[in-house]
This record gives structure tokens, sequence and C-alpha cells, in this order.
């Protein structure tokens, strides 16, 4: 081992957008038509997931450069294309038919507000208009990744549908007061550049998304023809809408899977305050509990010496995402 470099591979050309690389890549011998390969599986906030040979770096699943939106503010250059995986959760193309409200008020203010921005599809390059991010800056895939079951070369993943908002503010045009409230809203000075930059979520002015449900899912792939084995909509409105009402709408999650060698992943991320067990074939809920603060985070696994199983939870809420703060480490038994 030298440590020298053996190979690199760019997911994002020129990011304006926050489209990191926000999970940690994992690790799988695939079986593929040709044998067995040492396989790298990296999600990405813009939907792709990218599967490459890890001693090579070349694509297992094939890699496409897309042409993307061009246009960049003054100064800036925008990448002509984009690398788009066939193994891919990107979001389909917003339309304002697609705007939704719990009242006619919020969805008419939510259709007035998508005509104000700027939207040519994923990668609409930033602007002082105003633009559309879709996917948006937790992206389809964020900071938690994915999980697989190696043996039965399933991929366990949580995308995610939630649409952003930036505008770009020249520098003299900046009010000499301006602040970021979180990580996700306010005014980034971004100093040394000519421009501050305003983000939000793309909320109506009662605090829902605009963009229609379902906004966020359990998926399963099968890894070995790399397609997508079933997908349903994951998580309740309960500790997010104007009324704790558990409708079943599919919410946005922060924070990874794990998948047990009994086949049954766990996710605690959503926005309602839940750790759910899935059937990783299917994905059918096996079972649910209620946590006491937003569990957004990845569980974990582990045996005591007598190789009883346990998950692990940890249930500290998230400030950008307003779930509710705890300070709160549960531990739960598998049977």
């Amino acid at each position: 081992m030298t440590g020298k470099l053996r190979w690199n591979y760019q997911f994002t050309h020129h990011d304006l957008w926050d489209m990191d690389v926000g999970g940690q890549p994992t690790l799988i011998d695939l079986q593929t038509a040709t044998g067995t390969q040492p396989a790298l599986v990296a999600s990405t906030k813009q939907g792709s997931i990218y599967v490459l040979n890890r001693e090579t770096g070349k694509p297992i699943f094939p890699i496409d450069e897309v042409a993307v939106p061009q246009g960049a503010a003054k100064g800036d250059h925008t990448a002509p294309t984009q690398a788009v995986s066939a193994l891919n959760f990107n979001p389909p193309h917003v339309k304002e038919a697609d705007m939704w409200g719990t009242t006619p008020f919020d969805q008419l203010m939510c259709r007035i507000k998508f005509k104000s921005l700027r939207y040519d599809g994923p990668f609409t390059p930033p602007s002082e208009q105003g633009t559309l991010v879709f996917p948006g800056n937790f992206g389809v895939f964020d900071w938690g990744g994915i999980s697989v079951d190696p043996v039965r070369q399933i991929l366990i993943a949580n995308p995610d549908y939630m649409a952003f908002t930036s505008k770009l503010i020249p520098r003299e045009k900046l009010s000499a007061d301006a602040t970021s409230t979180s990580e996700t809203s306010g005014i980034k000075q971004a100093r040394g550049t000519p421009f501050a930059y305003e983000i939000s979520a793309f909320l109506s002015p009662l605090g829902i998304p605009c963009q229609a449900p379902p906004w966020g899912y359990m998926a399963g792939v099968d890894l070995r023809t790399g397609k997508i084995a079933w997908m349903h909509k994951n998580g309740t409105i309960r500790d997010s809408a104007p009324l704790p009402i558990p409708m079943p709408l599919g919410v946005p999650s922060l924070g990874g899977t794990i998948v047990t060698a009994g086949g049954v992943a766990f996710l605690t991320g959503s926005l309602d305050q839940y750790v759910r067990a899935y059937d990783v074939r299917d994905g059918r809920k096996l079972w649910e509990a209620r946590l006491p603060a937003g569990g957004q985070s990845t569980p974990m696994s582990y045996a005591d010496a007598s190789g009883k199983q346990y998950i692990l939870v940890t249930a500290g809420g998230h400030g950008s995402l307003g779930t509710k703060a705890g300070d709160y480490v549960i531990a739960y038994t598998l049977q």
C-alpha cells in the first residue's frame, strides 16, 4: 500500500446546488452477469445511485453524461452535462399542476410562487430571479446513505422528494443585517463572492410543501438487475401538519437505513417520530414504535454476549427540520 490515488470519479460537475455525495459509500461483492465484482455503491443528492468497481473505479451500471440547463449568473459558468446513473431515483419535472395545498388559498399561493421562479428541470442554475431546486438541498439521498443485504443482493433506500428555492442577491443590494436562521433557511453571506444567496424549502404560507405528496418513500433495489423492486410511501404527517392527524402521505426522512441478516430493514429518520421495520423483499411494514423525539439518525444493531440482538436508536431531533429535540438513546430487542 502506497497511499497514492488509484482512481476517482466526479458525480457532479461544477456544483452550484449543494449536490454533493452526502452519504458514505457502501461496499458489497456484487453478483453480475460476468461474475462477482467488488462494488462501491454511492447514493447522491441528485438521485443517482452510482455503482462502481471499487478496485478500478469503472461503472458497473452505466453512467451517461446528460445535457443540463445552462445560463449561470454573471461571472460564473455551468457544466454542459451531468453524470446520470442508470440506477437512479431522479424525480420527474415539476409542473404548475403539481402544486398542492391544504386549502385553495395555499394551492393558489404555491402556483403563483412556482410561476415566479426559474425552473428548467434538475440542475437549473441559481439566479437573481429565484430558482426552484429539485431535488432540494436534502437531496433524494443525504448523509444517511443506503444499506445493502449482501446475501439477497437487495439495496434499501429512503428517497426524499422535497423542493427548495434559492435566490442570488448581488452584494450591493444586500442588507447589512441579513442573517441565516438555519442551514436550510435565511440569507447566506458567501463572503468573497459577488452574491449572497437566500435558501428555503418550497413551502406554502401554512408551512406545507408546495408540491404534491408523497414526499418520502422506502424502496428496495434488486442489485443483480439494477431495477427498483418496490417503492412505498413512508410515514405520516402527524408531527409536521397543523393538526396531528396521522395521514400516511409519505414524509421526508433524514438518516439512513440498516438491514439485518434476517432480512429486516429499519428506519428512524422520518419526519414523524417513529422507528419502523420493513421486510426487505417487498417493503411490507412489520413493526413500528413511537419515539419521544425526532429520530433523525441511522439506527444500529448489535448483539450481547449471549447472542441476543438489539436495535439501538438515538432520538435527538433536528433543528432545520423542526422535529422535537431530545437526548434519548433507546434499545429494542429482536425476538
